[in-house]
């Protein structure tokens, strides 16, 4: 899976995000609810977030950068196919964590829940 890898870390968060925020108001969350998750998983704010987005950066600065949730290990599951957990790439997993918050988002689970405690 070298190439996906690759494929992921070049990619941009400004390219994705459009479409999250499309995926989870399309099924009644706000943009508000997005922040909060992605908050959660990478202890950005606001004003970082959209730095991040103006600055195009790619999943891989995104991630760099971020402060990950000490409770992210407890994200498991299967998003486009792949088991979470079973995922060895560290960045291609932080990515999945993302897409799996925002699933779960759009799918209407309560934040209590996706905002995974201990």
């Amino acid at each position: 899976m070298p190439e996906h890898d690759a494929r992921m870390a070049s990619m941009t968060f400004s390219s994705v995000y459009p479409h999250y925020v499309t995926k989870v108001e399309r099924k009644g969350r706000t943009k508000e609810e997005l922040y909060q998750v992605i908050t959660w998983l990478t202890g950005y704010d606001d004003q970082k977030l959209q730095e991040l987005v103006n600055e195009k950066a790619t999943f891989e600065t995104f991630f760099r950068e971020a402060h990950l949730n000490p409770n992210a290990h407890l994200i498991t599951g299967t998003i486009c196919g792949y088991k979470i957990e079973e995922i060895e790439n560290p960045l291609t997993r932080q990515v999945r964590y993302l897409d799996k918050l925002v699933d779960e988002l759009a799918k209407g689970r309560r934040l209590e829940k996706i905002l995974r405690k201990g």
